[in-house]
């Protein structure tokens, strides 16, 4: 199957939080340079759409979820799910096309919200033990169904310790993909958001 990818965050929030807003950018703007699509579903019909992402063109903004969406080719949809039998792998992009995360990620603790998914007939693939933020997973995905990379050989960065001074840092709880520059993969600004919660924090401790 050559047809170009199509990745689906199913939107379970009624608002998006400023770390959400930053990892759909970052998803965005890779599924753009990359030949994909991004779509969000399931969005409330109040819900406010960032100008970033509206302005990207492989973005797309859907009320209706996925199960009505692809309601006569459910065969076509993988959803990511850590319950799943089976690990995703390089073959899967010859049998899917769309590739579904029930925003389940990111969550610390989990919580199992792609059980809702689960439940509408989607089969499922694992993307390893580790939980991930949701750009990471969909990076993950299109490096494994795009580029081919066993799940396995992807390189991780696992709970990456972000050092603010000699005495202040931040333990992310997350598995990230590893950069060429041996830091963690993040959407553009996240950092500078990671260190205005953490200053907030100690702020309010004081």
């Amino acid at each position: 199957m050559s047809a170009s990818k199509t990745y689906i965050v199913e939107h379970l929030d009624e608002e998006l939080g400023p770390w959400s807003e930053l990892e759909y950018l970052a998803i965005a703007k890779e599924s753009q340079e990359n030949g994909a699509k991004f779509c969000l579903s399931s969005l409330p019909a109040a819900f406010k759409v960032p100008e970033g992402l509206t302005a990207i063109p492989a973005f797309i903004a859907e009320t209706r979820g996925v199960e009505e969406i692809y309601a006569q080719d459910k065969s076509r949809v993988c959803l990511l799910d850590p319950a799943a039998a089976k690990d995703l792998a390089p073959e899967d992009g010859e049998t899917f096309d769309v590739f579904l995360f029930g925003g389940i990620l990111g969550d610390d603790p989990p919580r199992d919200r792609t059980s809702e998914l689960r439940k509408k007939g989607f089969e499922g693939r694992r993307l390893g033990p580790k939980q991930m933020t949701t750009d990471t997973a969909v990076r993950v995905t299109r490096m494994v169904v795009e580029q081919k990379f066993p799940l396995a050989e992807i390189p991780y960065l696992d709970f990456p310790e972000l050092k603010w001074n000699e005495h202040e840092s931040t333990e992310m709880p997350f598995r990230y993909v590893k950069g060429e520059d041996g830091k963690p993969i993040m959407p553009a600004g996240m950092v500078e958001l990671i260190k205005k919660d953490a200053d907030k924090a100690i702020d309010d401790l004081m």
